[in-house]
């Protein structure tokens, strides 16, 4: 029994079919009068759309002609109103004049007050119009009598007029009310009007018809052959007058309207239908003879996508490490050239990482190569991590890595990589079920400070790796040939920081804070110095950044609060007891999921009471992680631990926080107290901040106080604490010691030790 064909192979049939050119040219043929009629359609909105236009220009033209004309009679009744003597000689040389200038009127006449017709210009053809009534119905007497009651003009619309014929007669009272001595009367006929006022091309092109109060009361070109399939009506906005123009174009006119492109566009398609079914013919033949061809090209392709599917599986396996699953040495150095090609051409720097596992060949002497092997593998795994668009990571064999960071900014780049590249050994690595902690060692050489190719970087790499392990292992040495020596400074400095801990090489100085209010020193805020070897001390400001982009920042700031509640711890039974100590501490701090215990260890650790530690940390960190922050801050608050805010102001200011976080002090920061007592803003600030924090329940620090003039200014206005040069620059905790024993830390007395 056959089997019916499958969908695809019954579209192929049809399409093979002889009837397909047929449908096909049907369709071009359906699709040309369907385009035929949508454009006889736009061409019909569009004949309609400009006959509208020509409705409104004609009926605008009329508009302002009647108000010329309409003007005119009433210049002439003012000059009647002005001079009532005015003899009816005079009257018809300036009637004379008027008729010669606008040459569209049939006569100007004057009416008395009786509405009688008593002068007129010309006379000739005109004399039975004398003595006539120009109020023949109740109707026009009822316009006429407003009009001379209100002193408006009055238009009479399309009527018989007296001379003969159809027409229009405009009144303007010649004066109002009681003083109203007639009017002044333009006379038109109806076919002289539109023929004076319409163009030879509107005349010729359409019939007018002229609808007052919706019944036509004028037809002009009533012998115009129009199209039945066209018409406009546009009403006139003349006073007194319910007036519509209505436009039926000549059939001469819609004709020049139409368009050829119907025609054209039904030619075109029809055409292209004949030669597309003509073609598909044509393509049905040769389909027919290649079925055959096409088959054994289909199964061509198979054999070929199978074919480069192997390829790629081989170049895979020769530029990648079996063992990690890394990039090999080969495909690393292949790579490196080509990335030094690119940074040649953008100027750019790029970074070489050669990194060695420390005590890695004795852990696989003594437990084995299968357990050097998966320890290999655990490695690679947190270093492959690292790995993105612009790092790559490569096992060179060995114990050995190496890492390519395309696009170097700057040498933080480098430092923020090596960073990351500690962090991934912070933890023990877990193979066959033990845990083992390892370190490594690290040499870098920069493109182009360290060498213009591929293999003279690698070199360098490889000495500066052997020299950090000359040094001692778990440490990293910059190849610093040709760098420039601040560069180099600070690349050394960097790493004699990675030992100041173990060292013991920082050192905690104390700035007071005066308490306003009673005059005596309640607090002190504590502030890092490194005594280092070679350099001397060294403030915050040399060395933090660096700690921070390390991440050594994190157990700096937990060396700062051992130190700080060792120092309360000391002070215990002395005169200091009752100060507390402030600390700072840094964003990435505050991130520490164990910040909090740690500080509440440290506190337990030397017996302190917790509210004699503050925590102060910068407006901007308060508000960067606003959930997490507010959890943290919360729990600090519950341990009893005093909460600042430091640089309150600089441009974070928010009142929102400041009502949802547990916070004991604002500081002000500096930079509005230095000219506090000469700056109308910053005075305007300070004391806002001042009131705000008060209003909250929290008490005011304020920095950066230098003149007994900004102290003053301060009392004044309530603040609770002074910081400052005035009062004390931050200074050892012997000198500190000793100047609170002998009481000269007093407003305008300092104690400075020359820090």
């Amino acid at each position: 029994m056959d089997q019916p064909a499958s969908p695809p192979k019954a579209v192929i049939s049809g399409l093979l079919s002889p009837a397909f050119p047929v449908v096909i040219f049907l369709v071009f043929l359906g699709l040309a009068a369907g385009l035929r009629y949508g454009l006889v359609q736009q061409d019909k909105s569009q004949i309609q759309a400009n006959l509208a236009n020509e409705a409104r220009a004609m009926a605008n033209h009329l508009e302002r002609e009647f108000l010329v004309h309409a003007e005119a009679i009433r210049r002439m009744a003012k000059r009647l109103e002005a001079d009532p003597v005015t003899t009816e000689l005079e009257w018809r040389r300036d009637a004379r004049n008027y008729l010669d200038d606008f040459g569209v009127y049939q006569a100007i006449e004057w009416i008395d007050s009786d509405f009688i017709i008593r002068w007129l210009e010309p006379i000739t053809d005109n004399e039975e119009v004398i003595g006539y009534n120009v109020a023949f119905n109740e109707e026009r007497r009822q316009a006429l009598e407003l009009a001379r009651q209100s002193g408006t003009w009055d238009l009479s619309g399309v009527i018989e007029l007296r001379q003969g014929g159809q027409g229009m007669v405009i009144y303007a009272p010649v004066g109002a009310g009681a003083d109203n001595n007639g009017f002044m009367a333009g006379v038109f006929k109806m076919e002289v009007l539109a023929r004076q006022l319409l163009t030879k091309r509107v005349l010729e092109s359409f019939r007018i018809e002229i609808r007052e109060a919706g019944a036509v009361s004028y037809e002009l070109n009533v012998s115009q052959p129009v199209s039945s399939d066209f018409f406009h009506t546009q009403a006139v906005d003349l006073p007194t007058l319910d007036w519509t123009l209505t436009l039926r174009p000549s059939t001469e006119w819609v004709d020049s309207q139409y368009s050829h492109w119907p025609g054209m566009t039904f030619a075109t398609f029809v055409l292209m239908g004949l030669l597309t079914s003509l073609t598909t013919l044509l393509v049905q033949l040769i389909l027919k003879r290649n079925r055959a061809l096409l088959k054994t090209r289909r199964e061509l392709d198979q054999e070929i996508e199978q074919r480069t599917a192997i390829q790629k599986d081989l170049a895979r396996l020769e530029s990648t490490d079996t063992l990690t699953g890394l990039a090999n040495r080969r495909f690393f150095m292949e790579d490196l050239s080509h990335t030094l090609n690119i940074a040649d051409r953008q100027m750019r720097q790029v970074a070489l990482v050669m990194l060695d596992l420390d005590r890695f060949q004795t852990l696989n002497d003594s437990l084995g190569h299968q357990f050097g092997d998966e320890l290999l593998i655990k490695v690679s795994e947190r270093l492959n991590s690292l790995s993105n668009e612009r790092l790559l990571v490569a096992y060179s064999g060995g114990d050995e890595f190496m890492f390519c960071q395309q696009q170097v900014d700057d040498i933080d780049d480098i430092i923020h990589l090596l960073g990351q590249i500690k962090q991934c050994f912070d933890q023990p690595f877990d193979v066959q079920g033990q845990s083992h902690s390892i370190t490594a060692t690290m040499g870098v050489a920069v493109y182009p400070q360290s060498g213009l190719d591929a293999d003279t970087l690698l070199r360098n790499a490889d000495i500066a790796l052997y020299r950090a392990k000359e040094q001692g292992r778990n440490t990293y040495q910059f190849y610093t040939e040709g760098m420039q020596e601040r560069e180099v400074m600070r690349l050394e400095l960097d790493k004699d920081l990675s030992q100041a801990l173990a060292n013991n090489e920082f050192v905690l100085f104390y700035q007071p804070q005066l308490n306003l209010d009673t005059g005596e020193i309640q607090s002190v805020e504590a502030l890092i110095r490194w005594r280092h070897p070679r350099r001397g001390l060294l403030p915050p400001v040399e060395f933090i950044p660096l700690a921070e982009e390390s991440g050594r920042i994190t157990d700096i700031g937990r060396w700062v609060v051992m130190a700080a509640c060792r120092q309360l711890a000391a002070w215990k039974g002395t005169a200091q007891e009752g100060l507390r100590i402030a600390v700072n501490l840094s964003g990435r701090e505050l991130d520490d999921e164990d910040l909090v215990d740690h500080i509440r260890e440290a506190l337990a650790a030397e017996n302190v009471p917790a509210d004699r530690l503050e925590v102060e940390l910068t407006e901007e960190i308060f508000i960067q992680n606003i959930e997490h922050n507010l959890n943290q801050l919360s729990r600090l608050h519950q341990l009893g631990v005093h909460l600042a805010i430091d640089d309150f102001g600089v441009g974070y200011s928010s009142l929102g926080y400041l009502r949802d976080f547990p916070v004991d002090l604002l500081k002000i920061d500096r930079s509005f107290i230095t000219e506090v007592t000469e700056r109308h803003d910053d005075a305007v600030i300070t004391r806002a901040v001042i009131n705000l924090a008060h209003n909250l329940g929290i008490e005011v620090v304020a920095e950066g106080v230098e003149t007994e003039e900004q102290l003053s200014f301060l009392k004044n206005h309530r603040c609770n604490f002074a910081q400052g040069y005035l009062i004390s620059r931050p200074i050892p905790v012997s000198d500190l010691e000793k100047a609170l024993a002998s009481g000269v830390l007093v407003a305008g007395i300092t104690a400075d030790s020359g820090l």
